[in-house]
């Protein structure tokens, strides 16, 4: 059983409320709000300046468990989540072997089961992750699965996606894309423009997300069914998706902080902890998925967190794409959007508490009487240094080390319970 938590004087804030006062937390669920709150709780919490929000959902990660353990685990995936205000992910089937079978998503849920983190295993689209046919998805949602995806490539026949599509109308399981034409990339490791050009490397042409993101939208449009598109960084696919949504078409999709933060111009570094797919872009994308997130066209912020050993990210050209973002996550957007007066606290909760769970079908935490108690407790104005020996994660490369952000987590609780504390 947790223990009873009272938070005095707090501003608490979902996307129904804005306002200082109390919450008393009890059993793990939410027993009262209000002002001048005295019960008697094991813990009490001095909430002056901070601000209580409900708990992040981070719906693309990848834990690199089972197969990838000395990049990733379940466990220590989990503990970045709860560092970074996390409760709840999806996490990514590119794992060896692939969520393509029961056993492995039972293995995955299993490990996380005692985290404070509800992990919910993606399953493959097709079998082994590779183009062999379908998988059998009745099998991977008894087993525990809510949604599929082959993340880490395209689904290259287009024909098994609009399956794919068609059946998740019978299933209820939410299809969720990598829009990459390989035959487009072509052996690309960056955004294709002058900073590719001007270091010699081999660029990925936006055409590639464009082309693939028009074609999801095409095949679900042609079914009736939802489809959902990963990680947007170009402006051109935010410019489909938006046309596909004044249209009436089933369609959500998220980015993540690097997209509307940082452009391809770090790379002139040569550094490959800035490498991940897809790439860094210009100025121009980076204001065009900010009026995204503005006007609704983009739903949800994730992280793809994903990481790799500083062995693998040593040789620019050669290493693997994937960045870590767990823990950043919350002040990257907070400085990116919210203290630059580009979106209110609400929004940044709609995008990253909210419309992930909504798509979901997940339960959305309130600050309210009777709700589960997965909260967060963050100085929205703390300034802190990314340090990316600090991570929780076991890798640390991270796009944002040595960048001051704004905004930090300081506590998290789920289900009731004092999971990460750093007050």
């Amino acid at each position: 059983m947790s223990d009873s938590i009272l938070i005095k004087n707090i501003r608490a804030v979902d996307t129904k409320i804005d306002m200082v006062t109390d919450v008393f937390i009890d059993n793990g669920k939410i027993s009262a709000v209000g002002k001048n709150l005295n019960f008697q709780a094991d813990r009490i919490i001095d909430g002056t300046e901070l601000v209580l929000m409900p708990s992040l959902f981070d719906m693309h990660v990848h834990l690199r468990d089972p197969g990838f353990t000395h990049k990733e685990d379940v466990l220590t995936g989990c503990n970045s989540a709860l560092a970074g205000g996390v409760t709840g992910v999806l996490a990514m089937p590119n794992t060896k072997p692939p969520c393509d079978n029961p056993e492995t998503i039972r293995y995955i849920i299993d490990k996380a089961k005692d985290t404070g983190v509800e992990v919910y295993p993606v399953g493959c689209i097709t079998n082994g992750m590779n183009g062999g046919g379908l998988c059998d998805y009745e099998a991977l949602k008894n087993a525990g699965c809510i949604c599929i995806s082959d993340d880490g490539r395209p689904v290259e026949n287009a024909e098994y996606m609009r399956q794919a599509l068609e059946l998740s109308n019978k299933n209820g399981l939410l299809v969720a894309s990598h829009c990459e034409d390989l035959s487009i990339i072509n052996g690309g490791i960056m955004n294709k423009g002058e900073t590719s050009e001007k270091l010699g490397v081999k660029g990925m042409d936006r055409a590639s997300e464009d082309y693939i993101t028009a074609r999801e939208i095409i095949l679900a449009s042609s079914v009736n069914a939802r489809i959902h598109i990963c990680h947007v960084s170009t402006e051109g696919s935010a410019a489909i998706i938006r046309f596909a949504k004044s249209r009436g078409i089933k369609v959500t999709c998220e980015t993540a902080p690097h997209y509307f933060l940082l452009t391809d111009e770090l790379l002139e570094k040569r550094d490959a902890d800035y490498r991940m797919n897809p790439p860094l872009r210009t100025s121009e994308d980076v204001r065009a998925i900010i009026e995204g997130i503005k006007d609704g066209t983009i739903d949800c912020i994730i992280t793809d967190h994903a990481p790799h050993s500083s062995e693998e990210k040593a040789d620019f050209e050669k290493a693997p794409n994937g960045v870590v973002g767990l823990e950043t996550s919350l002040g990257a957007t907070l400085t990116a959007l919210y203290h630059t007066g580009e979106i209110t606290l609400q929004k940044v909760i709609k995008l990253m508490c909210v419309n992930p769970r909504k798509i979901l079908g997940l339960e959305v935490p309130e600050i309210s009487d009777g709700k589960t108690a997965d909260l967060i407790i963050a100085d929205i104005n703390r300034k802190w240094t990314v340090e990316p020996d600090k991570l929780h994660s076991k890798s640390h490369n991270t796009v944002f080390k040595g960048m001051t952000l704004t905004g930090k987590n300081l506590m998290t609780i789920s289900k009731g319970v004092i999971r990460y504390e750093n007050l």
